[in-house]
């Protein structure tokens, strides 16, 4: 079923899956606008469910939890990705690495994962040694950014740090571009995942910074078949003609978990069997290890991401997400040097 980007749609099909087409798990993935209205309607069905690619902060408080004291256990919903903790342990290395004056400018929206951040990322900023900027708390879909710039420029922000949606960074990142505003180094959240997300700022994006939790550099394999990450990678762009995408690896997960939970029941169709099952997987995949017993808060599993920066590239495609740091996953090799965003 597709979301179609909307709420309110992917509540409205999770609820059809569980009542009409009375399925035995739903899958679903990809920022919580799509994953927490699902796993919501789940919870409130009882039909198991799994999320993935949403910051487990912000898909644990949309489910009701507190990620402050999360103790709370979601009886049919689990989730893996990583939050927090982890765009610190990705970004902050970065940071260090290119000499600033420790000015962090912050764009958060007032959304599910603006919100999030501001409560949960910015205080790790700060214990990170790193002043905080906050450019305030905007709607999404807002196409003047100037006051926020201005605000930037004049605290002289030297690194940059955001989780808004694509397109409202595209609008901010040229409007700031104009007025002469340029970080020494961007980190991004939400944004720039995707080779499509780099076409509408050509030049602009390169040198910017972001988070990678999947990609040819793992050195992962399928716990179904063994085949590795690069292999996946190379199939999908021999079979499309296009560029390896992120998500390739989280989707593949979520049917290596969706076989652990199955395999572990006698009956896939006993729906509180299949959601404790889903509780207690640990295994090792396309995404490495994933354990829901042993992550932040019950049912959570945390996949470590990699520091990576778009380059230009000499092979097919104009542009190639290259790690530049491995901070958080010593198993993935350094493929580039880590450049400022703006000289």
């Amino acid at each position: 079923m597709d979301s179609q980007s909307s709420p309110t749609r992917a509540g409205q099909v999770a609820q059809q899956l569980a009542l009409q087409n009375k399925v035995d798990l739903i899958l679903t993935t990809s920022t919580p606008e799509t994953t927490n209205p699902v796993a919501a309607q789940c919870e409130k069905q009882g039909t198991p469910c799994l999320s993935t690619v949403v910051p487990w902060e912000s898909w644990y408080a949309g489910l009701g939890g507190n990620p402050v004291a999360p103790t709370k256990t979601f009886t049919y919903c689990t989730m893996f990705f990583f939050g927090l903790k982890e765009f610190q342990g990705a970004f902050v290395p970065m940071w260090n690495r290119v000499p600033n004056n420790k000015t962090v400018a912050c764009m958060y929206p007032n959304d599910s994962d603006g919100t999030a951040f501001r409560e949960g990322f910015e205080p790790l900023i700060k214990a990170s040694n790193y002043k905080v900027v906050d450019g305030g708390a905007y709607a999404d879909g807002t196409t003047d950014f100037a006051s926020m710039i201005t605000e930037f420029k004049s605290k002289n922000c030297e690194i940059y740090s955001n989780a808004p949606l694509p397109p409202d960074f595209n609008t901010f990142w040229k409007q700031a571009s104009q007025q002469g505003w340029k970080p020494k180094l961007a980190t991004v959240a939400k944004v720039l995942l995707f080779p499509d997300d780099t076409k509408a700022l050509g030049n602009l994006v390169v040198n910017i910074a972001t988070d990678a939790w999947w990609g040819p550099f793992m050195p992962h394999t399928s716990s179904l078949t063994g085949q590795s990450a690069s292999a996946l990678a190379s199939a999908y762009q021999a079979a499309t003609g296009n560029e390896w995408v992120q998500s390739i690896g989280s989707s593949y997960a979520l049917f290596e978990v969706a076989k652990e939970a199955f395999g572990a029941v006698s009956d896939p169709h006993d729906k509180k069997d299949v959601a404790n099952a889903l509780h207690n997987v640990n295994y090792t995949g396309m995404c490495g290890p994933i354990n829901f017993a042993g992550g932040p808060a019950p049912g959570v599993g945390i996949i470590p991401p990699v520091g990576v920066q778009w380059k230009k590239s000499t092979g097919q495609f104009p542009l190639e997400m290259q790690v530049v740091d491995n901070s958080l996953n010593k198993g993935v090799k350094i493929q580039a040097s880590l450049e400022p965003t703006n000289a």
